[in-house]
C-alpha cells in the first residue's frame, strides 16, 4: 500500500511539473542583434515597465549598480574587438551594468555573466567603466528599450531608453584590415574579379579617400562588366568629379541618366542624383 501511495505521489509530482500555468512575463526578455561596420553585436535583456512608478532616483536609485534591465543581468556580445565609450573591449560576451545618475551614467562592462541581476556584483570583475550623458526626453517610454542607430562605416551608437531618460553610448569598430584583405583576395590577386567585387573595391577606395585613380580604374572595369548598371556609372562620375575631371564626370552622368530612363523597373532616384551632380559641376 505504501509503495502504491508513493508511486501515485511521484506521478502527481511529475504531472504538476509538466502542467505549470504559463503566464506573461512582467518584464519580457528581448534580444537585439545589430551589425556595426562588420562587427555583430547582440544584447539580451529583460524589459521592465514604468507601470506608474517613479523610475530613476526612486525605484532605480541614483549612485547604485543596476543590472540595466530586469531579472538576470543584461548580456552584450561582440564578434570583434570594439571601442565602447572610447574604451577597448575585446570580442566576447559580457554583462552590461550601469550606475544611473541624474545627468550622466557610469556604464560598466563586466566579465562575470553568471549573476542574477546585481546580486553578488564585484567591481574586481569589471573590464571597463566609462561615463555617458543622460538626456531628458519630452515623453515617457513605458517599456525599457535598448537599440542602435547613427551608423557610419566604422561607428554607431547604442541607446538605453526608459521612462523620460535616454543614454547614448558611442561604438567604434575596425573595418580597414578586413575589407583590404578581401580586396586583395577578390580583386588585386584575382585573375578575373567580378563586376560586383570591382565596384565594391572602387567604392571603398573612394569613400575612404584612398587612391582615387585606382578606384576609377576598378569602377571603369566594373561598368564594362555590367554595362546596364547605371548606378555604377553614377559612382564613376562622382569619382571623376573628385579627381577634378569635370568634363568626363558630366559625360558619364549623362550616360547614366540615359540608361536609367530606359530601365523598365525605374531609375531608383539616380536620374535626380545625376542631374544634381551635373548641376553642381556646371556652376
Amino acid at each position: 500500500m505504501k509503495k502504491s501511495l508513493l508511486s501515485i505521489a511521484l506521478t502527481l509530482f511529475a504531472f504538476a511539473g509538466y502542467s505549470q500555468i504559463q503566464m506573461p512575463a512582467p518584464s519580457p526578455t528581448a534580444t537585439v542583434q545589430q551589425k556595426v561596420g562588420l562587427t555583430d553585436i547582440s544584447v539580451v535583456y529583460s524589459r521592465p515597465g514604468v507601470k506608474g512608478r517613479t523610475v530613476f532616483g526612486d525605484m532605480i536609485p541614483y549612485g547604485k549598480v543596476w543590472r540595466t534591465g530586469a531579472n538576470a543581468s543584461t548580456k552584450i556580445t561582440f564578434s570583434d574587438n570594439v571601442k565602447l565609450g572610447g574604451k577597448d573591449v575585446p570580442a566576447g560576451e559580457y554583462a552590461l551594468y550601469s550606475i544611473p545618475n541624474q545627468n550622466e551614467w557610469t556604464i560598466i562592462i563586466h566579465k562575470n555573466t553568471k549573476l542574477w541581476g546585481a546580486g553578488g556584483y564585484d567591481a574586481k570583475d569589471d573590464l571597463v567603466r566609462f561615463t555617458a550623458k543622460a538626456e531628458a526626453m519630452p515623453m515617457s517610454v513605458e517599456s525599457m528599450v535598448i537599440d542602435f542607430g547613427n551608423f557610419k562605416n566604422t561607428s554607431g551608437e547604442m541607446y538605453i531608453i526608459w521612462d523620460k531618460v535616454a543614454v547614448t553610448i558611442p561604438i567604434e569598430v575596425e573595418i580597414e584590415s578586413k575589407v583590404m584583405a578581401q580586396i586583395k583576395e577578390k580583386v588585386i590577386d584575382a585573375s578575373a574579379p567580378s563586376g560586383n567585387d570591382l565596384a565594391a573595391a572602387a567604392n571603398f577606395y573612394h569613400q575612404s579617400g584612398k587612391d582615387l585613380k585606382q578606384a576609377l580604374t576598378w569602377m571603369d572595369q566594373a561598368c564594362k562588366a555590367r554595362p546596364e548598371a547605371f548606378w555604377l556609372l553614377h559612382t564613376k562620375a562622382t569619382i571623376q568629379k573628385d579627381l577634378g575631371d569635370k568634363k568626363a564626370a558630366i559625360a558619364t552622368a549623362k550616360k547614366s541618366i540615359e540608361l536609367a530612363k530606359s530601365n523598365k523597373d525605374g531609375d531608383f532616384g539616380y536620374i535626380k542624383r545625376n542631374e544634381d551632380l551635373i548641376a553642381s559641376l556646371s556652376k
